[in-house]
């Protein structure tokens, strides 16, 4: 592959998105603390820490669908610890994005939409093309479900601490599952996705369109 030292963490700007997600939660079992576990204090330092991170993305050039989103989350989660009284529950939206997300990424493999294939060819302006290159998709295949355990392995840790009201556990795995496990996940999804191509392959920035005859989507796995 010709791509030089071009990584799926230098495409894809996974440190910025996890680390952003960290600073709100911080802040709010902060908060939470400080005024003798006051869901409320800690749900307004939360907002506030995702409003603040969302105008220094903003001011960066981050796109405002990516940052509005993650403040949503922020949002919802503070309003959902309020309304159920219980600090845990800050992170049940989190805990159901999760399990959705990895839902959602394995039924993209299953119909040969792979999610890290429409990622990366929108990042690098291909828009569908890698589809028509039989390696390419396989190898953006296997590789997504690298992202698929990852989703699952918070799962794994979330759901038990939640269900037993673990707040400041689930902060702390918060953010030990965040940056170090996003980085994980980077590094061996983006070498699953070297070792899957066959040697001579192009690489990612150029997909080799299926010999004539041939259709990518009826390729063999």
């Amino acid at each position: 592959m010709h791509n030089g030292d071009e990584s799926l963490a230098t495409l894809l700007g996974g440190r910025r998105a996890a680390l952003d997600s960290v600073v709100p939660v911080a802040g709010f079992v902060a908060g939470w603390l400080a005024g003798g576990r006051s869901i409320a204090l800690g749900a307004g330092i939360a907002v506030l820490a995702g409003a603040a991170v969302a105008v220094w993305r903003l001011r960066q050039g981050r796109p405002p669908a990516a940052t509005v989103v993650s403040l949503l989350l922020v949002c919802l989660g503070a309003i959902v610890a309020l309304r159920t009284g219980r600090a845990e529950d800050f992170f049940l939206v989190r805990l159901l994005t999760n399990a959705a997300s990895a839902l959602a990424w394995a039924g993209s493999i299953l119909v040969r939409w792979p999610f890290l294939g429409l990622i990366v060819g929108t990042v690098l302006g291909q828009k569908a093309r890698w589809r028509r290159d039989p390696a390419l998709l396989r190898a953006y295949q296997a590789a997504s479900w690298v992202w698929v355990c990852q989703y699952l392995v918070r799962l794994l840790i979330f759901v038990p601490l939640w269900w037993t009201g673990h707040v400041v556990w689930l902060a702390t795995a918060q953010v030990v599952l965040t940056w170090p496990l996003v980085a994980a996940c980077l590094a061996v999804s983006w070498w699953v996705l070297r070792r899957s191509l066959p040697p001579g392959h192009p690489g990612l920035r150029h997909p080799q369109a299926a010999p004539t005859g041939t259709d990518a989507g009826a390729t063999h796995q």
